[in-house]
């Protein structure tokens, strides 16, 4: 099969299997900071947005993606050299060790945020809920994620 993507924003032509899974297709194009962690849904480490909401790509055919929905990795918020506010708060809260883990976790974050600008504690444990870290536990990721908050208040 072959189609095109939004994906980051850009238009992408892509060519997969009926039977493969949106992980696979991401990474197999160039998408590496989508990680391949579990495979079962568990981890979270594969999680993109797809309009918006987050999926574990793991768990997705890449077939059921269509050319009107809009994908989001953790690049097409900030990079290295243009960091987004929450990839930010992440290194300044010391809320990423191996990193394996951080790009799942901060697109939750930016789903969450984007939803609600000023969350609690307890709905940022909930939107975490589904991301495993084994480095760094959560607190300094909860912890990032109100710092984030806060600057993007600022802002």
């Amino acid at each position: 099969m072959k189609t095109q993507f939004n994906i980051n924003g850009k238009t992408v032509k892509l060519t997969f299997t009926p039977e493969e899974h949106l992980l696979y297709t991401l990474r197999q194009n160039g998408f590496t900071e989508v990680k391949s962690g579990c495979k079962e849904g568990e981890c979270g480490a594969c999680l993109v947005l797809l309009n918006g909401k987050p999926v574990n790509s793991c768990l997705m055919f890449t077939a059921s993606v269509t050319e009107e929905d809009k994908l989001l990795t953790v690049k097409g918020i900030g990079d290295l050299h243009e960091p987004h506010v929450i990839q930010e708060a992440f290194v300044d809260s010391g809320a990423i060790q191996c990193g394996f883990c951080t790009p799942g976790i901060v697109l939750a974050a930016y789903a969450l945020l984007q939803e609600n600008p000023t969350p609690t504690e307890e709905e940022v444990k909930k939107a975490m809920d589904g991301n495993l870290c084994r480095c760094t536990g959560y607190v300094k990721i909860i912890e990032a994620v109100q710092l984030a908050a806060k600057r993007l208040q600022k802002k």
